[in-house]
């Protein structure tokens, strides 16, 4: 059976206010959101994109928007926070093969970050499916791969 997020206990979630940057930076991806769920996209077909995320110590990830069904691993392990678009601020840590599938219905999303809190490289790989319930959003010009732009 796949595990989900659900599955997955916080080792910190609070719902206080967030610094003033980090509000600012979710509200811009409110009017315009961001579909670059990894820092690399990777691969992509008719049916998947494939993305990585890096973050060295301290790193983060800015807010990004999941309306697609798909998967994550964590390569590398290590310990992260997420701000998440219901206003909570939670911290997991991560193993090495770790996995999670997160699934979303007709018009459902959810918007997130992601710091490194470790004292090491952070290393995601994920998978999202086209043939979901929302439809692929547009990406921004420049982030496939010039292999895959032509």
């Amino acid at each position: 059976m796949a595990l989900t997020m659900l599955d997955k206990s916080a080792e910190k979630k609070e719902k206080t206010a967030w610094p003033a940057d980090i509000s600012a930076e979710f509200d811009r991806e409110g009017r315009n959101p961001n579909p670059c769920v990894g820092s690399t996209l990777l691969s992509e077909n008719e049916r998947t994109r494939v993305w990585i995320i890096r973050l060295a110590p301290g790193e983060r990830i800015g807010f990004h928007r999941h309306v697609l069904d798909y998967f994550w691993t964590s390569v590398s392990g290590g310990r992260g926070r997420q701000h998440v678009h219901d206003g909570t601020t939670v911290e997991y840590t991560y193993q090495p093969g770790e996995t999670r599938h997160e699934s979303y219905g007709k018009d459902e999303f959810k918007v997130h970050d992601l710091e490194n809190l470790g004292d090491r490289e952070m290393v995601f790989m994920t998978v999202e499916f086209k043939d979901s319930a929302n439809k692929p959003m547009p990406l921004p010009a420049g982030v496939r791969p010039q292999s895959a732009a032509a």
